[in-house]
C-alpha cells in the first residue's frame, strides 16, 4: 500500500523522493516515516513463552510447534506472530531454503506480529521491527462455536517483492472476518529483495545456494504447509484453502500453482493486479547479482555473508529496484509460465484474476515530473527486445493514445504490466480445461486502489467508496473461496441483487466489471481492455 499511504500529505512522493529510481530519501520523507512509525509501533511487542500456566485456555490452540494463545478483539480472535519454520533464516541459514517446524510442547503468546523482512524504509511495514528472522504468520477467526470446518483464505502481501509486510494496518483482517465469520483468514510473511530473490549458484562458492533466487516463494509454500498441518486446530478446512494477494502477492499466487507439489496446499487463487508475467529469466537474475556484487565490492557468497542485512538492502535499493522478481529457472519455476498454464499445470486450481482501471496512474501521480523519465526508460528497454515489426505495432498503439506523454506511457505500461498478462492467463487457464474468472475494477483508478474495498478498510480511503458495493465485492471474494464460484444469488448478495459471474470463455470472453454504481459483465471487446493486435503479443516478453 506504499503509493497510497505515502501520498497523504500536501506533497507528493515526487516531491519527497527526488530520484524515483534510487529512492533517495529527503528530510521531508524522513519526517513522514516518523509519523508512520508512531502508528505502526503502537502495535509493537514481543511474543514470549508462557511458563507459569497463567493464560486464557479458551484462546489457546495447540499446534505441531507449540500452543499459541491469541487475543480477542470484539468478536474476532487474533493470533499474531506464529513461526512457520523450524529455524529462522539467520546466520548460516541466510539464503537457504526454509526448514520444517519441529514438535514443541511449549505455550507461547501470539499477541504481536513477527519482525518484517529487511527492506528500505518507505512505507508502513518498513518502519516496524526488521530482521532476517521474519518468517511468521497471523490468523483471524470468528469467536463462535461453529462445528463445521471453515474455508481458509491466505493473504500474501505485495510490494514489488522488495517491500511490505503483514503488520501494515491495511492488512489487518479483523473487519473482514467480523463481516464474514464463515471464513478464517491467514496472512503470511516471506523474505524480500536480495535476501529472498538473489541468484547465487553461479558464483565460485555458490553451489550450496541453489534456491536463493526463489526463497520468497519457498517461504510462502512453507507457510502453506504449516497451515495445511495446523489450521484444523483453529476450525479451518485444510482441504479448502484459497490463496489471494495483490501486486507481488498476486504474482506469487499465480506462480505457486506451477511449483511442483505446491497444489496440495490450496484449491483456488485470487490474483489482484498481478500475474505469472511478474518474473525474470536466469540471465536477468545473474545480471542483477553482478551489479550488486560490483557495488558492494564482493566476489563470492562468503563475501556477501559478511555484510549486514541493512547494508545489503541499501545497496540493492540502488540497483535492483523493481527487478527483484522470482526466477523462471526451469527447476523450481518453469521457464515459460504462460505455456505452463496452457499445458494444464494449473488446470485443477480455480483462478480469479483481474486488474484496475489505469493501474499506472498510481506511479504517475506519485512520482510527478520524474514519472516520464522513469516510464520512458521502461518503454525504451521494452522496445529493445522487440522485432522491428513488433516495435511498429506497439508504437502505433502508443501514438493513438491521445493524451499527455505521461498518460501515453501509462496506457502502454498498463498493457504490458497488467492488462495483457491478465487476459493471457485467463485464456491459457481456460484452454487447458481449467476454470478462470476475470474482473476489471473501475470504482477508483490506480494500482492498489481496490485494497481498501476488498480488505475492508474504508478509513484508509481518500475518496469514499459506496459501502454496499464494497460489501458485495467482498462477498464475491468469500463466495469464490467457499465454492469456487464468485456468483451471488439475491439471497446472499448484500445489495439483494443477482450477480452472475460466468467463467472466462474463449468465445464471449466475459469480464466482470466491478463498477461502484453498476456491477455487470461485458465482453472484453466491448470494454476494449486489451489491444489484441498491437499489445497482446508483448506477454511473450514478460514485464522486463
Amino acid at each position: 500500500m506504499i503509493l497510497k499511504l505515502i501520498n497523504k500529505g500536501e506533497r507528493t512522493v515526487g516531491d519527497i523522493i527526488k530520484d524515483p529510481i534510487s529512492a533517495v530519501l529527503t528530510e521531508e520523507h524522513v519526517k513522514l516515516m516518523d509519523q508512520l512509525k508512531e502508528v505502526v509501533m503502537a502495535r509493537y511487542g514481543e511474543n514470549k513463552k508462557i511458563a507459569d500456566g497463567d493464560y486464557d485456555k479458551s484462546l489457546a490452540v495447540k499446534c505441531v510447534n507449540g500452543t499459541f494463545v491469541g487475543r480477542k478483539v470484539d468478536n474476532v480472535i487474533e493470533y499474531r506472530g506464529i513461526p512457520f519454520v523450524g529455524k529462522q533464516p539467520v546466520g548460516g541459514l541466510r539464503w537457504k531454503a526454509p526448514t520444517d517446524v519441529v514438535p514443541n510442547e511449549g505455550v507461547y503468546e501470539a499477541y504481536y506480529n513477527g519482525k518484517c523482512a529487511p527492506q528500505r524504509k518507505v512505507e508502513y511495514s518498513s518502519v516496524y521491527r526488521q530482521g532476517e528472522d521474519c518468517l511468521y504468520l497471523n490468523i483471524w477467526k470468528a469467536d463462535d462455536a461453529s462445528p463445521e470446518k471453515k474455508p481458509v483464505m491466505v493473504w500474501i502481501h505485495g510490494g514489488g517483492y522488495e517491500i511490505g509486510g503483514t503488520v501494515d494496518p491495511g492488512y489487518d483482517f479483523n473487519n473482514f472476518v467480523s463481516e464474514n465469520p464463515d471464513v478464517i483468514v491467514v496472512s503470511v510473511a516471506y523474505r524480500l529483495g536480495v535476501l529472498g530473490f538473489l541468484h547465487l549458484s553461479h558464483l565460485p562458492d555458490g553451489a550450496d545456494y541453489p534456491d536463493a533466487q526463489n526463497l520468497g516463494l519457498m517461504d510462502q509454500i512453507a507457510a502453506l504447509k504449516w497451515i495445511h498441518e495446523n489450521i484444523s486446530f483453529f476450525g479451518g478446512d485444510r482441504d479448502n484453502v484459497t490463496i489471494f494477494g495483490e501486486s507481488a502477492g498476486a504474482g506469487s499466487v499465480s506462480l505457486l500453482p506451477l511449483v511442483k507439489g505446491a497444489n496440495r496446499y490450496f484449491k483456488r487463487i485470487i490474483a489482484q493486479s498481478g500475474s505469472p508475467a511478474m518474473s525474470r529469466t536466469t540471465e536477468q537474475s545473474i545480471e542483477i547479482t553482478t551489479e550488486l556484487m560490483n557495488v558492494l565490492g564482493c566476489k563470492t557468497v562468503a563475501d556477501l555473508r559478511k555484510i549486514e542485512h541493512e547494508e545489503l538492502v541499501k545497496a540493492a535499493g540502488d540497483v535492483v529496484l523493481l527487478r527483484g522478481l522470482p526466477e523462471r529457472d526451469g527447476i523450481f519455476l518453469p521457464k515459460d509460465t504462460f505455456a505452463a498454464y496452457s499445458k494444464g499445470d494449473a488446470k485443477d486450481i480455480d483462478v480469479l484474476i483481474g486488474c484496475n482501471m489505469e493501474e499506472m496512474s498510481a506511479w504517475r501521480d506519485a512520482m510527478g515530473e520524474g514519472y516520464v523519465k522513469w516510464a520512458g526508460s521502461l518503454k525504451e528497454k521494452k522496445y529493445s527486445q522487440l522485432t522491428e515489426a513488433e516495435k511498429e505495432l506497439t508504437e502505433s498503439f502508443y501514438r493513438d493514445i491521445n493524451e499527455t506523454n505521461a498518460k501515453k506511457l501509462s496506457g502502454l505500461l498498463d498493457q504490458i504490466w497488467f492488462v495483457a498478462p491478465l487476459i493471457r492467463t485467463a485464456e491459457n487457464q481456460t484452454m487447458a480445461g481449467g476454470k478462470a474468472y476475470a474482473y476489471y475494477f473501475t470504482a477508483k483508478c490506480g494500482h492498489g486502489s481496490e485494497l481498501t474495498t476488498v480488505l475492508d478498510h474504508p478509513e484508509m480511503n481518500d475518496v469514499p467508496i459506496d459501502e454496499m458495493f464494497s460489501k458485495t465485492m467482498r462477498k464475491m471474494w468469500v463466495r469464490f473461496a467457499k465454492t469456487g464460484d464468485p456468483s451471488l444469488g439475491e439471497d446472499i448478495s448484500p445489495d439483494g441483487k443477482v450477480h452472475e459471474w460466468r467463467p472466462y470463455d474463449l468465445e464471449g470472453k466475459q469480464i466482470m466489471v466491478l463498477n461502484e454504481s453498476n456491477i455487470h459483465t461485458e465482453e472484453e471487446s466491448e470494454i476494449k481492455l486489451v489491444d489484441r493486435d498491437r499489445t497482446y503479443f508483448l506477454t511473450k516478453y514478460y514485464i522486463f
